[in-house]
């Protein structure tokens, strides 16, 4: 009998439910359209925080369930930042201008107003001229297709090269480290044509709307990002529930093998690879006008490090695990480097967790790692009752001894 795909993936319901049930509630507390128990910057960090569950529903499609650990994808995210900061940068930059030039005794022409939002964002790296790539700075909607466009594209041509050269295993995660730290070096000059180590800031004021107040707009942020990682859990939940989530475990428990069933390896790959970072081109566009700023420092090689220790600490291989374990390390991130966890004196030598975050970040990658490979994840697995397929140390495979219980397990 034909079940429905909500029947055969009870999590999915579950997951959108507790996310509407979650969104409502931040709306109902917030202080924009509800009692005022959050204020407006928890409120923009839960916002950021769906994004980074966004991000981490993406690497987690890469390399919990097709075994390509991506050491790079948070230089997607940051594109994607980049992306719809030039026109948000543009449009208030023009209004700046405008304003500015409204008395003078003659009206601006178009190019002496170009002149002048050249000059007012461009004058920190000593120049006035608009590079090429803000050719499309002025139009919102190029600006939003470049937001996946970008990523896509760079995920495309890197993921051709490496794929169809067969680059595996610890060499591709090098690779894709290689790829990000190329690219925040390039960011950090200033003939990037984004502003090198300055970056694109005051992007939380939204064009034309200055007088709406932020505990607002950071609602609106909230509620789009909730969307976003909705529909984003979904479609990750539907391309693994079918036979093409079968053939990406498959690539990532046995290459070979797949290969040898007559399965383009590559192309499921690069799909697969693409994909995911226009998936975090879309979260990096809903991230940064949060956050107000975004420079090179966002793709440094070592947040791509810090999204994979998310996705292990919640569970790979577990849409759910990656969106526990970005929630879980965001919020206590939060809470650890906010001030708000109170130090500990210990007579000659004072904790203070600000500098000691990252070593308990650490710790707990290798304590995960070590003793619970599941995760986070895995704590939801005992309480669902959910278990390995039980396989009695049957032969699966070609060879003998391909797939027995111990491997079933695992």
């Amino acid at each position: 009998m034909r079940t429905s795909f909500f029947a055969r993936n009870p999590s999915v319901p579950i997951f959108l439910v507790l996310l509407a049930a979650f969104t409502i509630g931040v709306t109902i507390l917030g202080e924009a359209y509800g009692t005022g128990d959050i204020s407006t910057s928890f409120t923009k960090t839960l916002g950021k925080t769906l994004c980074l569950c966004l991000i981490a529903v993406a690497l987690d499609l890469v390399w919990g369930y097709t075994g390509i650990l991506s050491l790079g994808h948070f230089a997607f995210f940051g594109l994607g930042g980049y992306m719809i900061g030039m026109w948000l940068m543009y449009e208030r930059t023009r209004a700046i201008v405008e304003r500015s030039l409204a008395n003078a005794p003659i009206p601006p022409t178009p190019q002496e107003i170009v002149d002048g939002i050249g000059t007012q964002i461009f004058g920190v790296v000593g120049s006035n001229e608009f590079p090429v790539v803000w050719a499309f700075a002025d139009s919102l909607f190029l600006q939003l297709l470049m937001v996946v466009a970008v990523p896509g594209l760079l995920a495309l041509v890197f993921g051709w090269l490496a794929f169809r050269s067969r680059v595996t295993g610890v060499y591709l995660s090098i690779l894709t480290q290689a790829m990000t730290l190329a690219l925040a070096l390039y960011l950090f000059q200033n003939d990037s044509g984004l502003r090198g180590n300055n970056g694109l800031s005051g992007l939380q004021n939204l064009p034309g709307l200055g007088s709406v107040p932020q505990s607002k707009v950071s609602i609106w942020f909230l509620w789009a990002s909730a969307a976003a990682l909705g529909l984003g859990y979904l479609l990750a939940a539907w391309i693994v529930s079918g036979k093409f989530g079968s053939v990406m475990r498959g690539i990532r428990d046995d290459e070979a093998r797949v290969r040898f069933l007559g399965y383009s390896v590559e192309g499921y790959k690069l799909f697969v690879f693409t994909l995911t970072a226009m998936i975090a081109g879309i979260a990096g566009a809903l991230y940064y006008p949060q956050a107000g700023i975004v420079n090179p420092a966002e793709i440094a090689p070592i947040a791509s490090i810090y999204l994979v220790v998310w996705v292990a600490i919640g569970g790979r291989g577990r849409l759910y695990g990656a969106v526990i374990g970005a929630t879980f390390v965001s919020l206590v991130s939060s809470w650890f480097t906010g001030g708000q966890a109170p130090d500990i004196p210990l007579g000659v030598y004072t904790i203070k967790w600000v500098d000691w975050w990252l070593i308990v970040l650490g710790l707990s990658f290798v304590g995960v790692t070590l003793f619970a490979p599941k995760g986070i994840g895995g704590l939801v697995d005992l309480w669902t009752g959910r278990r390995a397929p039980d396989r009695h140390g049957a032969d699966l495979g070609p060879d003998q001894g391909s797939f027995r219980e111990r491997e079933a397990g695992e």
